[in-house]
């Protein structure tokens, strides 16, 4: 398929479409090893684009998982706070966020700009599990395993049950389908639990426990095998 030279640039991380222009203009990008300087040039996936000498690979999709940090929203842009977006130093136009937290839980977050995955990702009929770590305000119920675990009924939704893991007195586990907005939270409000804390330490498989929080890294060729694998689950 046939790119302008332009959009390819910038969808690799150089900026804006006028940005990568005046890059193009000023005579440090080939193709194939030759300088180009008009900007509606066109390449194709097979083309060797360099920028100052430096490869550029070509690659269709992006695949990033972030340690979200508190105080961020999971959001594209807004004019007021930051957003996990201003995290990412090699931009990608399009780059979407897959599951989004809130802006006080931290933890696993997907950001991808391939389309048909992150809406079979969201899919409740791909069951992608979603494991939380939190911290409550009080001693959890005797009967807290009991309840979380099989559906809950709330006004808009109602659960598939979960998985429960307890840690101790007022921390534990809780492994979701579903993610709905605040849903962690409202479950544990079932329970009579306020949670003080809350961090998605998994997503689809995905886990941040190499990352600190703030940072964020492709996906490895493994793992970008096993995560695209729900575009075709027929569950």
């Amino acid at each position: 398929m046939a790119i302008r030279l332009d959009k390819f640039l910038a969808d690799h991380g150089f900026g804006t479409r006028s940005e990568a222009k005046k890059i193009i203009s000023k005579g440090t990008v080939k193709v194939d090893g030759i300088i180009i300087k008009k900007a509606d040039s066109k390449i194709n996936e097979s083309s060797v684009v360099s920028v100052d000498d430096v490869d550029i690979v070509y690659k269709k999709f992006v695949y990033y998982l972030m340690n979200k940090p508190a105080g961020y929203l999971s959001a594209t842009k807004d004019n007021h706070q930051p957003v996990v977006l201003d995290l990412i130093k090699d931009y990608r136009k399009r780059l979407s966020i897959v599951g989004r937290l809130d802006k006080d839980t931290e933890g696993a977050l997907l950001l991808t700009n391939d389309g048909k995955l992150h809406h079979y990702l969201l899919s409740p009929e791909k069951k992608v599990n979603k494991k939380y770590y939190a911290i409550l305000d009080k001693a959890l119920p005797e009967n807290a395993k009991e309840i979380l675990e099989n559906p809950i009924e709330f006004k808009e939704f109602k659960t598939r049950g979960s998985m429960f893991e307890k840690i101790d007195y007022n921390s534990a586990y809780l492994t979701i389908w579903e993610g709905k907005y605040h849903q962690v939270k409202r479950m544990f409000e079932k329970i009579g639990c306020k949670v003080t804390y809350l961090k998605r330490v998994e997503f689809a498989g995905l886990n941040v426990d190499d990352l600190k929080t703030g940072e964020y890294r492709e996906l490895t060729k493994d793992e970008i095998e096993n995560i695209t694998k729900y575009k075709n689950k027929n569950l």
